[in-house]
């Protein structure tokens, strides 16, 4: 588990861009923390580094985004779980095939239960005192041969 401060939103956008190089399809990210924290700021720095133009849209209501080729460099699916009220909702959403080819990056992980994605990188934002965020990082072994020291 690692922290780090971000000062604010651009180095929130930041963080996300410097995930682009070690992602890949098969992965998941989740991202915790409460309304507002910066959670879709990490989603749209990646999503522009994997060479997204256009503008990311929250998906609070629409629960998933997808992106492809050749929007981005691979599928990606930018899940938010924060209206879902049953883990048994999942199974429509076709997450789970979704691994074969897609990156997945999950808002509200919580909302899927405590045994789903065991293998993500968990990513959690905090306010901090100085109204900036504190990133905790938590990277699962397979994450760990690729991630930055």
């Amino acid at each position: 588990m690692r922290t780090v401060h971000l000062a604010d939103a651009t180095a929130t956008e930041a963080f996300g861009t410097s995930l682009a190089p070690i992602v890949r399809a098969g992965d998941v990210i989740t991202l915790e923390g409460p309304l507002g924290a910066g959670k879709t700021s990490i989603a749209r720095g990646l999503l522009a580094a994997l060479g997204l133009t256009g503008e990311a849209p929250s998906p609070s209501f629409a629960i998933v985004q997808p992106y492809a080729p050749p929007e981005v460099r691979l599928p990606v699916l930018h899940v938010d779980l924060y209206r879902v009220e049953d883990p048994g909702e999942l199974e429509e959403l076709g997450l789970d095939e979704a691994l074969d080819d897609s990156l997945l990056l999950v808002e509200w992980p919580d909302r899927a239960g405590p045994d789903a994605w065991p293998g993500a990188l968990a990513l959690r934002l905090d306010f901090a005192p100085d109204g900036a965020r504190i990133l905790t990082i938590t990277a699962p072994p397979a994450w760990q041969r690729r991630w930055p020291t």
